[in-house]
């Protein structure tokens, strides 16, 4: 068997005894989670580890695979630099990988490579590994801001690869849980914490791969997740296989989730083959999603698309639009997302057109096409956008942060004809302070600069 299994571990510096100094005993269940889960690797005898970690080079739209024939790192970081790994690449299995993915239209490569130094999601999994004995070649993999499929049909290469080339490779997820379990604990408490940990943990005692892919985004925003992405990868290593699964600890001591789980192969099972159910369900999302859509949105959708698709923009308003669409002026703005991650968002703080449809039809196509975060929207990617649309009220001049309230209005921070913008009720905006700086950036204000700030509502239409 190829891929005889797969483990997913955390990577806490504090476990090393030489980082922790002690407090490594307040998580000693994961210590020793950790000691039986690199046994089992090496009772499975892989000539490859294929190491996914949240902490290597991570790109919007790329995945890094790590170049060269060998990399070192230390825990210097966390004040042990004696704590220090070498390991060899497998330079065939990278170049076989890195062919497969492009074969299946996934960019991956060695380009861009910042730190050559093993990162410590990377050395911390090493470490147990190497104290059970596995000192075989490794590949190291980066995540990326690509939607869970792509993770996952790096996975499915990754599994090719081995079969290809005759190597048993073993597949380790690094990564931790949710950071926001404690109100002590590093990031504070967020009710989505303990929500996120409880699905993964459940996910991964019953080998629920489908449940790793459709986990909404913004929910594991809010949990603030460190290793979701590495464990889609490590689930389309396995697609298609029978496995065993076992969570062997789970602990939140410090805060912050860590789990432990082992995967071991069994056989085939065609059932689980879970990027073709993931696309079946992910169509009925969309599919009901647009069903949904009211009259703002719906002629948003159809701008971009009619742009994107004719090259042309929309000549003349469709018929039956409602009359606040038609019979008055406002500020709009479009915003676009793929699996809940922004994809463009372009709108105008005042009426620029004849009416709230002509402000929604042109900035829909901007958003698509001339926000310059983003490349344009391509027509491939159309039937997977999802909009919302923000009706924007006249903006009032405050006098202080005290009348702004993050949930009900946005903010414009303004300074000598600069102007920074942000829309009230975004995810991960949870203080005025917050909403405030964001805007003064966007503006290009300064921290010492004097400004003046106006509150604005809006509507919002998804």
């Amino acid at each position: 068997m190829p891929v005889p299994g797969a483990i997913i571990v955390p990577h806490p510096p504090v476990i090393l005894p030489t980082v922790g100094k002690g407090r490594e005993k307040e998580i000693q269940a994961t210590t020793d989670a950790c000691r039986q889960a690199a046994q089992t690797v090496a009772g499975w005898k892989p000539d490859v580890l294929i190491v996914i970690s949240p902490h290597a080079a991570v790109y919007a739209d790329y995945f890094h695979i790590s170049p060269g024939s060998a990399a070192a790192g230390d825990m210097g970081g966390f004040g042990a630099p004696q704590t220090r790994l070498e390991v060899a690449y497998d330079i065939a299995f990278r170049r076989e990988l890195i062919q497969l993915a492009e074969a299946d239209g996934l960019p991956a490569g060695t380009l861009g490579e910042r730190d050559a130094d093993l990162d410590h999601g990377t050395l911390l999994p090493l470490w147990f590994l190497r104290e059970a004995g596995v000192d075989c070649p490794i590949l190291r993999i980066g995540l990326s801001g690509l939607p869970p499929l792509a993770h996952y049909r790096l996975g499915q290469c990754a599994a090719r690869a081995a079969d290809n080339l005759g190597r048993r490779a073993v597949l380790i997820a690094s990564g931790d849980l949710s950071h926001k379990l404690k109100a002590d604990g590093p990031y504070g408490f967020a009710p989505e914490g303990p929500e996120f940990d409880k699905a993964v943990t459940e996910a991964m005692s019953n080998g629920d791969f489908a449940r790793l892919l459709t986990m909404d985004p913004l929910f594991c925003n809010r949990a603030a997740e460190c290793g979701l992405r590495s464990f889609q990868i490590m689930a389309g290593g396995l697609d298609g296989l029978a496995v065993e699964s076992r969570l062997l600890s789970y602990q939140d001591t410090f805060g912050v989730g860590y789990g432990v789980a082992m995967f071991h192969v069994k056989g085939p099972d065609p059932d689980r083959c879970f990027a073709e159910q993931y696309q079946a369900a992910e169509a009925r999302r969309l599919s009901a999603q647009k069903a949904k859509e009211d009259p703002w949105v719906r002629l948003a959708r159809l701008a971009l698309e009619t742009y994107v698709r004719t090259g042309t923009a929309l000549a003349a308003l469709p018929g039956g639009l409602p009359e606040p669409l038609t019979g008055r002026t406002a500020g709009a703005f479009v915003s676009l997302h793929v699996h809940g991650e922004l994809r463009g968002c372009i709108g105008t703080t005042a009426p620029t057109t004849a009416s709230v449809a002509w402000e929604i039809i042109r900035n829909a196509v901007s958003a698509g096409t001339r926000d310059p975060r983003f490349p344009p929207v391509r027509e491939e990617e159309l039937d997977a956008l999802e909009y919302s649309v923000d009706v924007l009220e006249a903006p009032e001049p405050i006098q202080s942060p005290e009348e702004l309230d993050v949930k009900r209005y946005g903010v414009i921070v303004s300074c000598e004809g600069r102007r920074g913008l942000l829309l009230p009720d975004l995810d991960g905006v949870e203080t005025v302070e917050q909403q405030i700086e964001i805007a003064r950036l966007k503006g290009g204000i300064g921290p010492n600069e004097p400004y003046r700030l106006e509150r604005f509502e809006v509507v919002r239409h998804r």
